[in-house]
């Protein structure tokens, strides 16, 4: 049978892949393009970590009235109003000015809340329990495709620069603008949600703006979602690091002959590793399930540890802070720093991935309120990460990421574990 829901999902991937070619390109990029800005204009002394802080403050604390606003207008223009503001913001950098940086790193911060709890809740409308890991991983895939395609082209665009150009910089914001409105376009011809029924589940709960408010506040402080939540700031704190910060590490490590160009290379191979695991766990989604979650989640841990360290090694310590001539532990090595980007979106792959499946599978009747804390969660570490990166050198930051990855991964096992559990046991009493 031709499987609407499938279409749906695909159709959301390619949506969120092309708003976030230009959004996660742009995010990737921005200190470098801040940095030139700066150069040409003196009274620009805007800070990118700063404006990514605000943008996920905002995130987090918006997303409490986010399953509200659905209730009311639905995921699909919910996600279209909120993707409207990623194009604000890119659209700003032709008028760089300090105190409208902010204003709009705030504005996307609420447009934030309202495209990714969307998200979640059209997701889960077109996922039965059975299909909702193959779902997440096939979504997940589509998405991160913006990393590879966004940063092949900033990596032509920046080729053989040591400055961004004014000219550079408004080319590369038109054409990142350009691709965000394309899938903002598509939004707006997202199909109804439809899925085939389970006979054990539960359908999706709907209710008032208020009732949905009430209901994301009582969800946040079950034992289970409180558990949830450490493996939740754990993805804000290393998205933080990647989307922000690495990247630009790489950049103003002078031990590279050619850093600016490797920062679009580092974004292609943090995609690339984002990519594969999105796929590989889509097409094991039906293991998944069998197996559990936890198995991938540990792998992710394990990736992430190992690049950690290989960062450690092959970075200055202050190369989060602008051009670094520090010496790191070994010869800065760009073949080392562009694989650890994709262990660092391979390990991303795997948390995220997994965290979505339990969400759609386990709060089925309730995704739109269970996304809103996931990203009220993330948002709350990612917002964190960029205030500790203005001031923090890279092997603090190393070591506060390296003790939430333990802690994350850790009570995401138990709640994996609990709720298998409790499944089992209610499946035997059926029987029973």
């Amino acid at each position: 049978m031709f499987d609407k829901s499938l279409v749906n999902v695909i159709l959301l991937g390619i949506a969120f892949m092309l708003i976030f070619t230009a959004f996660q390109t742009w995010g990737n990029i921005q200190k470098t393009i801040i940095e030139s800005i700066k150069e040409d204009d003196n009274s620009f002394n805007a800070s990118a970590y700063y404006s990514l802080s605000i943008i996920y403050t905002f995130f987090s604390v918006f997303n409490w009235s986010a399953p509200s606003v659905i209730a009311v207008i639905g995921p699909k223009f919910s996600m279209f109003i909120g993707g409207t503001t990623y194009m604000v913001f890119i659209l700003s950098f032709l008028i760089p000015k300090t105190w409208l940086l902010y204003l709009v790193s705030a504005i996307i911060g609420i447009g934030a809340a309202l495209l990714w709890t969307g998200q979640g809740n059209y997701l889960t409308l077109n996922s039965t329990k059975a299909k909702i890991s193959r779902n997440s991983g096939i979504f997940w895939a589509l998405l991160q495709l913006s990393l590879f395609i966004g940063n092949l082209f900033v990596y032509f665009a920046f080729k053989g620069k040591d400055k961004i150009d004014k000219q550079t910089r408004h080319i590369v914001i038109w054409t990142l603008f350009a691709i965000g409105v394309a899938g903002l376009a598509l939004i707006l011809f997202l199909p109804r949600p439809t899925k085939e029924e389970e006979e054990d589940e539960e359908p999706e709960v709907q209710v008032g703006p208020w009732e949905a408010l009430k209901g994301a506040g009582k969800l946040f402080i079950t034992c289970d979602m409180l558990m949830l939540s450490v493996a939740f700031l754990y993805t804000g704190l290393e998205l933080g690091f990647f989307s922000g910060v690495y990247s630009s590490c790489i950049g103003f490590t002078k031990a590279f002959t050619n850093g600016k160009e490797l920062v679009g290379i580092s974004g292609i191979f943090i995609g690339v590793g984002e990519v594969i695991g999105g796929c590989l766990f889509g097409i094991l989604g039906s293991k998944t399930i069998k197996w559990g979650r936890h198995p991938i989640v540990v792998s992710g841990f394990i990736i992430h540890a190992i690049s950690f360290f290989l960062i450690f090694i092959n970075l200055p310590n202050d190369s989060p802070f602008g051009e670094s001539k520090g010496e790191a532990y070994i010869t800065s090595n760009d073949i080392l720093a562009v694989f650890c980007s994709f262990l660092l979106g391979f390990g991303d792959a795997c948390y995220n991935t997994q965290i979505f499946s339990l969400l759609g599978g386990v709060y089925a009747d309730r995704s739109a309120p269970a996304f809103a804390i996931f990203k009220f969660t993330q948002s709350v570490g990612a917002a964190l990460s960029f205030v500790y990166a203005e001031s923090l050198a890279l092997y603090g930051q190393l070591g506060i990421l390296m003790i939430f990855a333990m802690l994350g991964t850790a009570t995401f096992i138990r709640v994996e574990l609990t709720t298998r559990k409790r499944k089992l046991q209610a499946e035997e009493n059926k029987q029973v």
